[in-house]
C-alpha cells in the first residue's frame, strides 16, 4: 500500500442516501484515478443521541432546522447496497474502505471481508471500539483530527493490545473543520507524527482547493484522504466542503507529478541534464591571438560556452603556462596547447 502515495475518494455521505449515487461515486473515484473509495458506515440510532444537536458547519449546509439523528437517518445505507458498493470498486480496481461508527457497522464491514478499517478521528479515544477493531487484526488507517500525541499514543495501545500488529497501522494528521482554515492546518504536524511513532503518516484534507494535500505530500504524506461529490450544490452535510470530480482528479494528477518529482534524494546530475552539461558550461578560452611562446597571464582568458574544454575551475592551472603554438582570438585552449 505505501508503494506510492495512497489516494482515497472520500465519498462519505455525499451519496445523500441514495444507492445510485453511491454506484456514481464510485464510478468516478475510478475515472480520478484514487487508489480507494471510502463511504461512512453507521446506524443514526447507535451513533448519535436523539436530541444531538448538528455541528456547526452541518447546520450551515443544511438549509432546513432539525438534529444529527434526523440528518443521519437519511444518510443510512442498507448493509447490501455496502456489498455491491464494496463488488463494484473492486471490479474497477479500487479498493473499497468504510468507515464505521459503531459496532454492528464494525461487524458489518468485517464479514464483507473489508481490508482496511478507516477510524474516524471522533473515534479515537472510544475504547470498547478500538479493542474491537484491534481484535479484528486487520490494517488500520488512524485519523487523529482533535487529537494529542498522548490520545493518539494510547489508541495504537489499544489496537495492538487488542492483537492488531503494529505494522499493519497508519496515522492520519487532520483538522477536524469543515472546510478546515488554512492557518489552523499545521501541516508540520506530519513530521512530528512520524517521528514520535515511527509509522506512516498521511493526511485528510477538510481545507478548499488541493494546494494543501499536494504540499502535505511533498512534506512525506503517504496517504491522503480528500471529500469529493458529484455536485457542491447539492443538498447534504459534506457537499461543500468537498472536491467537484474534475478538481479531483486534477489533485490525483498533480501528486503522481510530485511524486516523481520527490526522487532519490541524492544530488547529482540527472540523465536529462547531462546532455546539457558540454552546452551551459563554459571552457577556457583565448581572449586575443598570441604566438607560440606566449605565458598566459589572467587577463589574457575568458570563459564562453562550450563546456567541453579546460574547466574555469582549472583557471589558476593554466595561467603561467607557456603556449606551445599560437592561437587565435576565440580558440579554447587545450591541455595539449600547454608547456
Amino acid at each position: 500500500m505505501m508503494d506510492k502515495v495512497y489516494i482515497i475518494a472520500e465519498a462519505g455521505v455525499n451519496h445523500n442516501g441514495d444507492p445510485v449515487l453511491a454506484h456514481m461515486l464510485v464510478e468516478k473515484a475510478a475515472w480520478c484515478g484514487a487508489d480507494a473509495v471510502k463511504f461512512q458506515a453507521f446506524q443514526a440510532r447507535m451513533l448519535v443521541s436523539w436530541k444531538a444537536p448538528r455541528a456547526g458547519y452541518q447546520a450551515v449546509n443544511l438549509k432546513e432546522d432539525g438534529t444529527q439523528y434526523d440528518m443521519l437517518k437519511n444518510l443510512e445505507l442498507k448493509p447490501d447496497t455496502f456489498r455491491e458498493l464494496k463488488e463494484h470498486a473492486e471490479r474497477l480496481g479500487l479498493e473499497f474502505i468504510s468507515s464505521p461508527f459503531d459496532h454492528d457497522s464494525i461487524k458489518l464491514l468485517n464479514e464483507l471481508e473489508m481490508k482496511t478499517f478507516k477510524i474516524p478521528s471522533g473515534e479515537i479515544t472510544n475504547l470498547p471500539y478500538l479493542r474491537y477493531i484491534g481484535s479484528l487484526k486487520k490494517r488500520v488507517i488512524l485519523s487523529t483530527g482533535m487529537s494529542s500525541l498522548g490520545e493518539i499514543e494510547k489508541a495504537i495501545e489499544l489496537l495492538t493490545g487488542s492483537g492488531t500488529k503494529r505494522s499493519e497501522i497508519s496515522l492520519l494528521h487532520a483538522t477536524t473543520e469543515y472546510p478546515a482554515p488554512f492557518e489552523e492546518v499545521n501541516l508540520n504536524a506530519i513530521a512530528t507524527m512520524r517521528n514520535a511513532f515511527r509509522m506512516p503518516v498521511g493526511y485528510s484534507d477538510h481545507t478548499p482547493g488541493i494546494e494543501i494535500p499536494c504540499a502535505a505530500v511533498a512534506l512525506g504524506a503517504s496517504i491522503i484522504e480528500k471529500h469529493f461529490t458529484l455536485d457542491r450544490n447539492m443538498q447534504g452535510p459534506d457537499h461543500k466542503a468537498s472536491l467537484p470530480v474534475e478538481e479531483f482528479r486534477q489533485m490525483v494528477l498533480a501528486i503522481r507529478n510530485i511524486e516523481l518529482a520527490m526522487g532519490s534524494g541524492i544530488k547529482e546530475a540527472t540523465p536529462s541534464e547531462r546532455k546539457n552539461i558540454d552546452i551551459v558550461r563554459k571552457s577556457i578560452h583565448c581572449r586575443s591571438s598570441f604566438e607560440a611562446g606566449h605565458i598566459l597571464a589572467h587577463d589574457d582568458i575568458v570563459m564562453k560556452r562550450p563546456g567541453n574544454g579546460i574547466s574555469p575551475m582549472m583557471a589558476d592551472i593554466v595561467t603561467g603556462r607557456c603556449l606551445k603554438h599560437a592561437l587565435e582570438a576565440d580558440a579554447m585552449i587545450s591541455w595539449e596547447d600547454l608547456v
